[in-house]
């Protein structure tokens, strides 16, 4: 018998996507490699720039669903490129601040290299400032 096909980039950004939407964030960090690389170029402190390993992305991801934000990926257009292991998604998140019931949209583009089935390094391009904005007193997205 033989194993099941690991899945596509496109699927696993699909299930990333999808987990994020639906709050599950403590199972986000599987769908990465042990030595996975995620650089956000566009990230405030107190957010790291860079964030490396698979126990790192847990505790980051951990983090974040303790926070106020709900996110939506909406808008999602997914792009093949030359190397069949890299795609480029551009998104939407359409979200609210929990605590404030504050809604936002903030634009996204991420670059995601996918091995074996497994997030291996992702260059994510998320507004931050919007984001920041968004959860500021009086603040809007």
């Amino acid at each position: 018998m033989t194993a099941p096909a690991p899945a596509t980039p496109r699927e696993v950004f699909a299930r990333l996507s999808a987990g994020i939407s639906a709050g599950r964030w403590d199972e986000l960090a599987a769908l990465y490699a042990e030595d996975a690389v995620v650089d956000q170029p566009f990230a405030l402190p107190p957010a790291p720039p860079h964030l490396e390993g698979r126990a790192v992305l847990d505790r980051h991801f951990r983090a974040a669903g303790a926070g106020p934000l709900e996110l939506r990926a909406r808008n999602v257009v997914v792009h093949d490129t030359a190397d069949p292991e890299v795609i480029v998604a551009e998104f939407d998140y359409e979200g609210r601040v929990a605590t404030t019931g504050r809604t936002f949209r903030v634009a996204n583009v991420q670059v995601l290299r996918i091995r074996d089935g497994l997030i291996v390094e992702t260059r994510d391009y998320h507004d931050h400032p919007g984001l920041a904005r968004a959860m500021a007193p009086g603040g809007a997205g």
